[in-house]
């Protein structure tokens, strides 16, 4: 069927018409010179003029209007059979074609095209139209530069602009991605603010997929990665939201207030379950609840942040992390720049938090386990970036150098074991390479002029989202140089990794030793005193001593004396 469109237009709006004829050159205006201006000029003579061969050109920008598209979907039915069959009935189908099929115009069609259809198949049998050359020469990735180019920018829809605080990626492919946006500078909040989250798809930066109202602005969202149409959002007020994309913009069940948290609900995390409901949030009320999804009328267990084993809180929680391959095991970022790490299926509570970590000045903005070293981990918070090893509890084993301005989030590289990323509040986007150099940065890339709150690298490990203060997500390409492991870089990070862990260990256990001298120094400067005391003592009952003896002696000597002179 030909599509044949038609744009009618009314004659008048057109204008008038222009009639346009061949006719002889005619003079229109005739203006005599005038003798008296030539006073006011004086003549130059000669008279140079410089000219370029190159056409003079213009340069003039437009910038037009943001052009929105939708997509839409059309369902194609089974047509073309005449009025008297009914498609729906096989044998009058049947009949219909044993009937065509013996018609000779049908029958000689067939032959014509044949005879066409054979040569073009003989021609693909003689010559492999799909064939790939140089098939087994492997992609060499590390001597590419390492880069990254925006694709996308998504803008908050909302005249109100709010920080993107939060993303999360669609879990099984990259073509769509869920923002959190909040106002998080307490009371900071403009009336009327919008409460809406969006989901945008990459392709489509213009208009958002699909829109999420929850009854209290979003701190985080998270995908579920067994069913990706689920996904729960923490609330500004401490609740939890559940949302089926299926089912519309209104949460399917939001948690009670009375048993959800009581200070904003910064991380929530999906736990690794037989049913792929349950999930656990932390909040700087200093709580860790485990949900489920399927009953959020109160949280299945709790765990309370208290190191000083007193039964109170006296941690708050701002992020997460949690390892599939380890699921009893978690640990808990806090806004005093502790790490805790812990263990759910303790004996007791108070045995649940196993170690801590202290090395930050600051909140832990970013808590993630290496996806290839579990036992190490990286900390985004103050000024810098560490890494840790689970073996050592005193200090970090590598870190970053103390930027200028405050780091805001981070995150490993899922493909390659040596690279993290980190935002800052400049709004500077730092890839680090450790294969590459430690003292700084690979790729330093300035993604906007205001501060990128959040980062989130997609599971293939070549797309980044970056929020920022404004609500603008910022959607950027990396180069294959980061986004493809290179040849023996796990064998190598191995080897990083033991070598620092070593090197802390011996500064700590020299550090020790060095302890325990001072202690015992301090504790013999403390004994010398006393022994100079006891010392004194005796010395002094010893002359006191002396002279009472001394004393008897004259006294005994001036007895014989008197009684000699007596005589």
């Amino acid at each position: 069927m030909e599509i044949v469109y038609v744009y009618t237009k009314k004659r008048e709006e057109f204008g008038r018409q222009c009639n346009f004829t061949d006719r002889t050159a005619e003079s229109l205006v005739d203006i005599p010179v005038d003798e008296s201006l030539k006073e006011s000029f004086i003549e130059r003579n000669p008279c140079e003029s410089a000219i370029q061969c190159a056409p003079e050109m213009s340069e003039h920008e437009v910038n037009t209007e943001r052009f929105e598209t939708q997509s839409r979907g059309i369902n194609h039915v089974e047509g073309g059979w005449p009025k008297d069959i009914n498609p729906a009935e096989v044998e009058q189908t049947m009949r219909f074609r044993k009937k065509v099929e013996k018609d000779e115009v049908y029958i000689q069609a067939i032959q014509q095209l044949g005879s066409v259809m054979e040569h073009t198949i003989k021609q693909n049998n003689a010559v492999d139209i799909y064939e790939e050359y140089f098939n087994d020469i492997v992609e060499d990735g590390c001597a590419e530069p390492p880069s990254a180019k925006t694709i996308n920018v998504f803008r908050d829809p909302n005249d109100n602009k709010r920080s993107a605080v939060n993303i999360s990626w669609y879990p099984d492919n990259a073509q769509k991605l869920a923002v959190a946006y909040s106002v998080l500078e307490f009371q900071r909040s403009p009336p009327g603010m919008c409460m809406d989250s969006y989901i945008w798809d990459v392709e489509s930066p213009n208009k958002p997929d699909m829109v999420l109202k929850p009854i209290s602005p979003l701190v985080c969202i998270e995908y579920n990665p067994k069913d990706p149409h689920c996904l729960v959002g923490g609330q500004y007020n401490g609740q939890l939201a559940f949302w089926d994309t299926r089912k519309g913009s209104q949460p399917i069940e939001v948690s009670a207030i009375s048993n959800s948290h009581s200070d904003p609900l910064y991380k929530c995390i999906f736990l690794t379950s037989k049913t792929g409901t349950e999930c656990f949030t932390t909040s700087t009320d200093g709580q860790v609840l485990w949900w489920d999804i399927r009953k959020m009328a109160e949280p299945t267990e709790t765990l309370i942040l208290d190191i000083t084993k007193k039964g109170k809180p006296t941690l708050g929680g701002i992020s997460l992390e949690y390892e599939s391959t380890m699921p009893t095991k978690f640990m808990v970022g806090t806004e005093q720049g502790i790490v805790l790490s812990c263990n759910r299926k303790a004996k007791s509570p108070s045995e649940r938090i196993v170690a801590n970590f202290s090395g930050h000045y600051g909140p832990v903005y970013a808590l993630q386990r290496n996806p290839f070293f579990p036992k190490n981990f990286l900390t985004v918070g103050d000024w810098t970036a560490r890494i840790w090893s689970e073996d050592l509890r005193e200090s970090s084993i590598m870190w970053t150098k103390f930027h200028k301005s405050y780091l805001t989030d981070g995150c490993w590289s899922p493909v390659r074991p040596a690279v993290f990323f980190t935002s800052r509040m400049d709004g500077c986007l730092d890839v680090w390479d450790y294969m590459f150099k430690q003292n700084d940065p690979t790729l330093s890339l300035q993604v906007c002029d205001e501060a990128l709150n959040c980062l989130r690298i997609q599971d293939s490990g070549s797309l980044m989202a970056c929020g920022s203060h404004s609500g603008n997500v910022t959607l950027l390409e990396l180069s294959q140089s980061l986004s493809q492991q290179q040849r023996n870089e796990k064998a190598s990070v191995t080897q990083i990794f033991e070598r620092e862990t070593k090197r802390e260990k011996i500064l700590e256990s020299r550090y020790r030793e060095m302890k325990l001298k001072e202690r015992a120094k301090s504790q013999q400067e403390e004994r010398a005193p006393e022994d100079d005391e006891e010392n004194a003592d005796e010395l002094v009952a010893e002359a006191e001593k002396n002279f009472w003896f001394t004393v008897e002696q004259e006294k005994i000597g001036i007895e014989k004396k008197e009684k000699a002179a007596e005589q």
